[in-house]
Parts: structure tokens; sequence; C-alpha cells
């Protein structure tokens, strides 16, 4: 092996062993900042690895204590180009250890898997970029153009102190930047014969978390009432789960149906386009979402006392939004809801951008160099990350975290849920699939 690739092998097995130690730090996001842990500690150590590496970072508090964001930038050959941004969360969402095979919070490497909350949502990407851009420091290497390094904070919270916090109010940071790559893309699914497509992400919806309020008459619950604001609320939140909204296949989705059909010879008609879904297995829960808007309850607040009918009740909706979608899906759901709900919402915007161009041909060349006879597709994700934020600076935002990952796990399912787990070879992989990336993009 000559000195690169052991060094590069070096920079593999160190991914790993920071994915690991990442996730034995405890950054659990609540979106209450009583009960926030971590994001602190988790960015200062990110930082004092970059720094042992050689790099100046900057080490930003988004106007909240402890909610800390570490931004470095490796300057390339050519300052004139745009710079490129890869950037990853630190934060990850509660785990319930009586659930786990494992501690969440153990980074246990054990058969052949980093075990942990945030394998794959998303430290095992932070660790890649960790350890490629160390490696990158030792080695000298001088990448095309600038690449801005960020690990982020809040984002499994809408990024409110961490990514749309740094975009409003240090934008500097990413001066020059025009082109980015986060998480949930890259990873591949086996379509056939041992056929791996990799999905990047171009699209995603947007996000609308939705507070719904119905007022009424207070009384005792004895007596008769007809202006029982808990009844209301159910009844408009009934409606609601029982919406359907129309099916609209955009771009990006299009795409995506198209090169699983050339590739396995599955038809995807638009008179049965949801059934049709349905025969990409687990992965047709988060394709079938990317079809149509959503909206779904999940939370309900209301009442103090088993006798008391309250004035007030209370709803939380959380609502996924087509690119495009916004102003119909705010008519069709003041329809729905009717005048005497109440609505409040936190929002963040659909993203989407177009499958071609340089930073998509090194994408698929870097992948198809590391896994001959793949394919790369697009894809829209139905959920959200901090690319809503970056576009906000003209950005162009893929998903790029590339994973070669066994045929039969369910990597969707992984996200958010127990027993979160990433393998090891797709971390190795991941790694040498973004140092031939980085170097040629």
């Amino acid at each position: 092996m000559s000195t690169l690739g052991n060094a590069l092998a070096l920079a593999e097995d160190e991914a790993v062993t920071l994915v690991s130690e990442l996730i034995r730090i405890d950054t659990t996001n609540t979106g209450d900042p009583a009960t926030l842990v971590g994001e602190r500690k988790a960015a200062e150590w990110v930082a004092e690895k970059l720094s042992e590496a050689g790099y100046e970072t900057t080490y930003v508090e988004s106007g909240a204590k402890g909610r800390g964001n570490v931004i470095a930038r490796l300057a390339g050959a050519d300052p004139g180009r745009g710079a490129l941004l890869v950037h990853g969360h630190l934060d990850v969402v509660p785990a319930d250890a009586s659930e786990w095979s494992v501690h969440p919070f153990s980074g246990a490497v054990q058969d052949g898997y980093v075990w942990g909350r945030g394998a794959v949502d998303m430290k095992d990407m932070c660790g890649m970029t960790l350890a490629l851009a160390r490696h990158f420091k030792r080695e000298g290497v001088v990448p095309p153009r600038d690449i801005v390094f960020a690990f982020l904070a809040d984002e499994e919270a809408g990024g409110l102190f961490g990514a749309k916090w740094l975009v409003e109010n240090r934008p500097e940071l990413f001066e020059g930047v025009t082109e980015a790559i986060s998480e949930v893309g890259g990873f591949s699914i086996t379509l056939k014969d041992d056929v791996r497509a990799y999905l990047v992400e171009t699209a995603e919806k947007g996000i609308r978390w939705l507070k719904l309020r119905v007022k009424g008459t207070a009384g005792h619950g004895s007596m008769i009432h007809r202006d029982n604001a808990v009844a209301k609320l159910a009844a408009a939140v009934t409606r609601l789960d029982q919406h359907q909204w129309p099916v609209i296949i955009r771009p990006s989705v299009r795409e995506f149906l198209d090169g699983v059909s050339e590739i396995t010879g599955l038809d995807f008609p638009d008179d049965d386009i949801e059934g049709s879904i349905g025969k990409l297995g687990a992965l047709s829960r988060m394709i079938g979402a990317t079809i149509r808007d959503t909206a779904n309850p999940t939370m309900l607040s209301a009442g103090y006392k088993a006798n008391v009918i309250p004035s007030t009740a209370e709803a939380t909706v959380d609502c996924r939004i087509l690119p495009g979608r916004e102003e119909a899906f705010d008519r069709e759901l003041a329809e729905l809801l009717g005048p005497d709900v109440e609505r409040e919402w936190i929002g963040l915007p659909p993203v989407e951008t177009t499958f071609d161009g340089a930073l998509v041909d090194a994408m698929t060349a870097s992948i198809i160099a590391e896994d001959p006879g793949a394919r790369v597709l697009p894809y829209m994700l139905s959920g959200g990350t901090d690319a809503k934020s970056f576009q906000q600076l003209g950005i162009r935002n893929f998903g790029f975290a590339p994973l070669k990952l066994p045929a039969d796990l369910d990597f969707s399912g992984l996200f958010h849920g127990v027993d979160e787990r990433v393998p090891v070879d797709a971390l190795k992989f991941g790694v040498r699939v973004l140092d031939r990336f980085l170097r040629n993009s």
C-alpha cells in the first residue's frame, strides 16, 4: 500500500473512533432549553480536534448559553472559485435506554457496527468529515477550492440556535460559499441482483410545526355543554388527520422513480403511484411521503382536572409541504380547520435543486470509483435539514453523506429509531468516497 493509501486507511480508522467518541457525548436536544445537554461539550471537542491538526477555528454560541457551533476553513488552490460547505449537526433526538440493545450513548463498536443515538443522524457524517479535515491538514492536501467545515447546534429543533442563527447573524463565516453537502444522501439501496443505487438528496419538503388552539366555555364536567374546547379541537384534528392531500410528483421524485424503473423493470404508473411505490419495501415509507403534503397530529394538551371542562385546548401538528405548495397548503388548511381554530407556527421552507452540474458529476464519479456498476439517483427527503437555512444565502444544497449499506438493513427506520447504528465498513467506504470527492470538486 502506498504512503497515501496508508494515510487514508488511518483516516478511515480514525473516522470510526471519532464517531464512537462523538456518540458518547450526550447532545440530546429536547427543544426545551431547560433540559438541553452536551452541545457545548461536543462543539469544544470538535474545535480541539481541528486545532490539533492545525486549523484556525471559530467557536460561536448562538445567542443562547451552551449552543455551540464550530466553523473552520481549508484554503483551496483557486480562491476565486465558489467555496464548498460541508456541514453537520452535533445534536441528537432523545433516546430511552430501556428500549435499546446497547446504551444509546455508549458508542459501542460491536458486531460490525457503531451503535448509539446519532450514529446515522448525523454523527456518522460529522466523524467522517472531521477525520478527513484532519487528514487533509496533516497531509498538506490543497483542494481545488476552499472548503468550509461547519459543525452545528440545534438542527433537531429547526436550527434556531444553529444554522438559522448563523445565517442571520454571522453570514460572513460562509463568505463565498456557493454549494453545500450534508446529511441524508449518498447512502445505498440494493435494488436488483446486487445492483446498488446511491440516493443524493436534491430536494426536501418544507416544515411547518403548527400549533392549533380552540377556545370554548369552561364549566363543570357533570353538566351539558355545547361549547367544549376539547371536543371542537378533537373534531378539527380528526378532519386534518383524515384529509387526503393531492398527489404531486416533483421532478426529483420522477427522476428517482424513472431510475428505479430502469434498473428493476418496475412500473410506477401515475394512476397507481401509491400502490406501485409500495413495491420499494422499507424505502416506501420515505418515498411515499414525498408525493403529497402531510399533516400529522403529534401532541394534545387540554384541561387540568377530570371534572372541569377547560376553556382552551391545544394541539401540535407536524406539517411537511412539497416545494411550490405552500400557498395551496395554507388555503386547504384554512378550509379544513375553519374560522374557530387559531393557528400559529414555526416554519422552514422547502429546498429544491436540479440533479446536474460539475458537483453532481464529482459525486457520481466518486461513488462509481468505489462501487463500480452502481447507479446514482436524485431523491426528495420527506424530512428536513439545515439546508433550509443555508439556501437563504444563495447556496445550492445536496444531501451527500455516502454509505455503502447491507441490502437487508432498514436504514430509513434507524433515523430517530431504537438501536440506531451504522456499519463500520460503511463509514470507511464513506471516508474513501468523500476523500475522492473533496479532492476533485
